[in-house]
């Protein structure tokens, strides 16, 4: 095996054990809401299902902070730039992606926007309305969840609950798959890397629907649809959250996209026809993303560019580091199975 391949399968090992010390972390705080709010609280409880969620999003926004200080204590960080930085600690750095950039705000706010309008509800809409059975697949899986028992509730019920769970769901996926996988990711190996890992991972997630009871009663493509819907978004949020460095855009655009999308769900297991999310809520969305899509073209055409260029490298040999044609097929098979594996901690995490 060349010197190449030896480093490419070191600096996935090195950042492979410090994923498992976060995960094992995220795994101890996650236990109290898993088995002291139980205690506490009826689990058919109206309050149940947003409380649980709101102790999970507070376990990783502690824990991941916390178990990076230790890690940064115990593990060696390699860093792949020759330019020297300041060496700022793992967990301060973390914790900078809550908050803005020096009068960023508006920009910030923008990019979630066009994230919202642009990307996450026409793409949500294509799938429901062009394959029918996905809604009834997405409220079936959803609703069979105690802590998503909402979706069975009156509306009053479900908006409150839908606000507050979708809202910690959106901050505790996007801070362990944006804010820590890719950009801890990006210290140990290449920035597009780190993408490709952390968004196989993510969409990965989505796809162990499939392990599900009620997946039994689908074809086995409707996870892997939600697969790529989500690995290919993904994707587009790392680059996102690696060029603008705060998490407050695709927190934003996930939640919100997520209380639409909830919307459709609860709305198809009362009964309702989606026709009726189609008209008031889809049709005009989509027609605000266009304007928005015409007005913000050109800054729209530039994040297609960088987005773009960044995946056309991550296929071409890193000449930096020395790489040829079969290091790059290497790389992305290890990427692949470093991916998987950190699926396995998660499913194993996440699914206390």
């Amino acid at each position: 095996m060349t010197e190449i391949k030896n480093q490419i399968i070191a600096e996935r090992g090195r950042f492979l054990l410090e994923v498992f010390l976060i995960f094992f972390g995220i795994m101890l705080f996650s236990l109290i809401p898993w088995f002291v709010l139980p205690l506490f609280m009826n689990t058919e409880s109206i309050f149940y299902g947003p409380l649980y969620y709101l102790l999970r999003a507070l376990a990783i926004i502690i824990s991941v902070p916390l178990f990076l200080f230790f890690s940064n204590k115990i593990l060696e960080t390699p860093k792949r730039t020759q330019i020297i930085r300041e060496d700022i600690n793992p967990a301060l750095e973390y914790l900078k992606l809550y908050s803005f950039p020096e009068n960023s705000f508006k920009d910030q706010l923008l990019y979630g926007i066009l994230l919202l309008f642009i990307i996450f509800i026409p793409l949500d809409f294509l799938v429901y309305f062009l394959i029918p059975d996905m809604l009834k697949y997405t409220g079936e899986v959803l609703s069979s969840q105690a802590t998503d028992s909402y979706f069975l509730q009156s509306y009053f019920v479900f908006l409150f609950s839908v606000i507050i769970i979708q809202i910690c769901v959106s901050i505790y996926e996007e801070s362990v798959s944006r804010g820590f996988l890719t950009m801890r990711g990006k210290e140990y190996v290449h920035k597009i890397s780190a993408v490709i890992i952390a968004s196989l991972y993510f969409g990965l997630m989505h796809f162990a629907y499939f392990l599900t009871p009620t997946s039994k009663n689908y074809p086995f493509w409707f996870p892997f649809i939600w697969f790529l819907q989500t690995f290919l978004v993904a994707i587009i949020l790392s680059i996102l959250v690696l060029k603008k460095k705060s998490l407050f855009p695709v927190i934003f655009a996930h939640a919100l996209n997520n209380i639409i999308s909830a919307h459709a769900v609860w709305n198809y297991l009362q009964g309702n026809d989606f026709s009726l999310m189609v008209y008031y809520i889809y049709i005009p969305l989509m027609i605000i993303g266009v304007i928005l899509f015409i007005w913000q073209f050109s800054t729209i055409k530039t994040g297609v560019s960088v987005i773009y260029a960044d995946i056309k490298e991550y296929f071409k040999p890193d000449e930096k580091f020395g790489e040829v044609k079969g290091d790059v097929y290497f790389r992305i098979l290890i990427d692949l199975l470093i991916g998987i594996v950190i699926l396995a901690l998660g499913l194993f995490i996440f699914g206390v």
